[in-house]
């Protein structure tokens, strides 16, 4: 089954699923904000690529948050911090059984 991770008024958020929608792909949608995002799932990502890029320091979440917590990350804070604020991953993520794309590429999603 493929899921896709993001929150709703997320631009990037919006062009994955109108791409997964005109090709037909069937998947379940996960909303960050509604849904959150819990231990072992962002483990799960983390497994499968760097925590570097699943966080998403562009974000109004990351440029609301203390200088303290921005401070000298490391896996370790990294992955508290996206489990204290979900909506810090980079979206959308799309997970198959077999890949994970991070942030919306139109030729990786045509290629499911």
């Amino acid at each position: 089954m493929i899921t896709l991770y993001g929150i709703k008024t997320c631009d990037s958020c919006r062009k994955a699923r109108r791409a997964l929608d005109a090709q037909g792909t069937a998947y379940r949608y996960h909303d960050l904000r509604e849904d959150g995002l819990d231990a072992e799932r962002l483990d799960a990502f983390l497994a499968r690529s760097d925590w570097k890029t699943l966080l998403n320091t562009r974000s109004t979440t990351w440029r609301g948050l203390d200088e303290a917590d921005k401070r000298d990350l490391d896996a370790g804070s990294a992955r508290a911090l996206l489990l204290a604020h979900p909506t810090l991953l980079k979206r959308p993520v799309l997970e198959t059984p077999d890949r994970l794309l991070v942030g919306f590429q139109a030729e990786a999603y045509r290629a499911l």
